[in-house]
């Protein structure tokens, strides 16, 4: 069996914001209705939070649960442990109609940080990144120029990027470019 690797093997950048590919991550889409007892059972069995409300995310530590749409959530657990974690939600959603699925190699994670960070995702997402509009414990779905992504803002500030391994150097090289030092338009400041 060949050894697990990420979309760019830790890929970084350092402009006026440090750009990061994150590395293996482990990522389950579960999909189902989240109002229910047993969601909510599954997600705390998987994660250890609360199912996240509309355009949230719960983190703790390595472990993060995020609102993706009104029926799907992204589990975000250590990579090693994704197996067990479905297990989990297997065994809390038994019987009921739902989804959890291993996407842990369909996806990258990028961490933007620096003073910075909101100004990169600024020029490329049609997204309000002041941090009186976009704060800890939200989560965006958008594009990122012309592919989907998600992003967040974690417990240190740092902005955290997730979109699909298909597109993972597409999007490092924006980041980077949006990075680059003296490309600043000053958005934030």
């Amino acid at each position: 069996m060949s050894k697990p690797v990420s979309a760019l093997e830790g890929a970084s950048y350092q402009g006026f914001a440090k750009v990061e590919e994150v590395g293996l991550r482990g990522m389950i889409t579960i999909r189902g209705d989240l109002k229910s007892a047993g969601m909510k059972k599954a997600a705390a069995a998987a994660t250890g939070l609360d199912v996240p409300g509309q355009r949230e995310v719960k983190l703790d530590g390595d472990t993060a649960l995020a609102w993706m749409s009104s029926d799907e959530l992204l589990a975000m657990v250590p990579y090693a442990e994704v197996d067990d974690r479905i297990a989990a939600i297997d065994k809390a959603l038994k019987g009921k109609h739902y989804l959890a699925v291993n996407v842990s190699d369909a996806r990258a994670i990028f961490r933007l940080s620096g003073g910075n960070a909101r100004e990169v995702i600024a020029k490329l997402s049609p997204v309000d990144m002041s941090s009186d509009a976009f704060g800890l414990g939200q989560i965006r779905r958008t594009r990122m120029a012309q592919v989907p992504a998600a992003f967040w803002v974690d417990e240190t500030g740092a902005i955290m990027v997730v979109c699909f391994r298909s597109v993972a150097q597409y999007v490092f090289d924006l980041l980077k470019g949006a990075a680059e030092n003296g490309n600043q338009v000053g958005y934030l400041n």
